[in-house]
């Protein structure tokens, strides 16, 4: 157990605490890193405006505040947030750390929210409560004054994001949730009842934590903690995002993976969603979620809905995707029969019932008897189909089946590539997958190509010092080079 730290000292590397002017130097310098930063310098002595390349990191932001999710407490440290043998805090005995360094670099925060969380010690305090917790304690203690850098010049506050307060306040799902988080917090903090605020300004808090928090994901992209960065909150939405977001324990950085004229923030773009859903469902979830109608070419566009929704003409030397309401193929003019549009509409409706049951574990045997349903009516791209794939791909590694986890992972990558674009994190890690699979199976040649191809997406995604590539990755290749020759 490791023992309440009596002093505490900000590491230059840590989200600044200080406020004033020194507190501003040390987050441009530190806190938040941007590409223009580096700029040569013309003959005029001002920076150019930059050009962008693909696979550039255009920032690097440590968090304003982020909370380990709760089911990971007790395996994960509060702090870097790394699988590891941890030790519990010995006040609250709620939060655990993997080392001394780590814990006095949390105790900045951390001392503001240890005496809540040891009142309700042993309950489990939901993730979005003690979020909520540790930013009105972040803005109490000084906070507010804080800013996230995205340009050499340009930063934004807490108060400056947006809060939807109009939106929330008439969402009854929303409303809900605050109440109850309310009571939790009014729970946590009834010795300190002044600390809670009123209602009014906790939705503000709640409103800009629920439309601008990121979900850090760890090197398997499973969401491991909620976070709150600055600066990239400036960047906004669209279904063919020119940049992508990944972390290293707690430090986001924005990649470029297209090339870009200069650092426009205006016109720089990630994904807040799943882009593997239909353009109906991905505006639906952005419109409940964010408040916001998403106007992208990919949502507007009729032909992605048909092309997701497609079944497969049964001319099977044609291999069009068709819309069951036609009556002919629109290129081979073979006819849409009765039988055809009941098997198509039972695959459908079970698949989709099944994925809806399956959405925190997957079952092989009930993917098998899915994708049974869907061989010969699905089109391979149908994008049911293709999230089926992938639910049978991870069912089979779960289990052990590695001749039918390589089956389903190569069905997958035409879909991955389509849907998520070449350049993204996940087609990536399903290269680097498989590739592990077929190196123990003793299929080096192959595992190569599959790894040496992550190597290139993954290059461009996280950069090349990151410790995906490093720690595990370059170390694969390099073992499946020695065993292809």
């Amino acid at each position: 157990m490791l023992a309440v730290p009596t002093t505490f000292r900000v590491r230059s590397f840590s989200v600044v605490s200080e406020t004033g002017p020194q507190a501003k130097v040390e987050m441009a310098s530190s806190s938040s890193k941007i590409a223009s930063a580096s700029l040569p310098k013309s003959k005029t002595g001002k920076n150019p405006a930059p050009q962008i390349k693909r696979g550039q990191r255009i920032l690097t932001e440590k968090p304003f505040a982020f909370v380990l999710k709760s089911q990971y407490r007790r395996e994960r440290c509060d702090n870097c947030l790394e699988a590891t043998k941890v030790l519990k805090c010995s006040n609250c005995r709620y939060v655990s750390y993997c080392h001394r360094s780590c814990q006095m670099q949390a105790w900045g925060q951390h001392k503001h929210e240890c005496p809540f969380l040891k009142k309700v010690y042993p309950r489990t305090v939901p993730d979005a409560a003690r979020m909520l917790c540790r930013l009105i304690l972040r803005l109490e203690h000084g906070g507010d004054l804080i800013r996230g850098y995205y340009t050499e010049h340009g930063s934004r506050k807490f108060r400056d994001l947006m809060s939807h307060y109009a939106e929330i306040k008439n969402d009854p799902m929303r409303l809900e949730h605050l109440d109850s988080l309310h009571a939790v917090l009014s729970d946590m903090m009834a010795e300190s009842p002044s600390t809670v605020p009123n209602k009014t300004e906790l939705m503000s808090i709640y409103g800009r934590l629920i439309t601008n928090g990121f979900n850090i994901l760890d090197a398997e992209m499973n969401s491991i903690a909620t976070a709150i960065y600055l600066g990239v909150s400036i960047t906004d939405h669209s279904c063919q995002p020119n940049a992508v977001a990944t972390f290293e324990g707690n430090e986001l950085h924005i990649h470029a993976i297209e090339d870009m004229e200069c650092l426009d923030w205006s016109k720089i773009f990630i994904s807040y969603i799943d882009l593997l859903n239909t353009p109906e469902q991905r505006r639906l979830d952005l419109k409940e979620h964010y408040y916001f109608l998403c106007v992208c070419t990919k949502c507007t566009d009729a032909k992605e809905s048909k092309e997701m929704l497609a079944a497969l003409c049964p001319n099977r030397n044609c291999g069009v995707g068709i819309s069951v309401d036609r009556t002919n193929c629109p290129r081979c003019d073979a006819g849409i029969s009765p039988k055809l549009r009941n098997a198509f509409n039972e695959a459908m409706t079970l698949t989709q019932h099944n994925l809806q049951n399956m959405k925190d574990v997957a079952y092989l045997d009930v993917c098998k008897v899915c994708l049974d349903k869907q061989t010969g009516v699905l089109h391979p791209l149908n994008v049911w189909y293709v999230k089926t794939l992938d639910a049978a791909f991870e069912a089979a590694i779960e289990v052990g089946k590695w001749t039918d986890a390589l089956d389903y992972g190569q069905r997958l990558l035409p879909g991955f590539r389509k849907y998520h674009g070449p350049w993204n994190p996940l087609l990536g890690l399903l290269h680097m997958k498989l590739g592990k699979i077929q190196l123990y199976e003793g299929h080096a040649k192959e595992a190569l190509h599959h790894l040496e191809e992550a190597q290139r997406i993954l290059t461009v995604t996280h950069g090349r010092d990151h410790r995906l590539l490093t720690e595990q990755l370059y170390l694969l290749i390099l073992q499946a080079r020695q065993e292809a020759h």
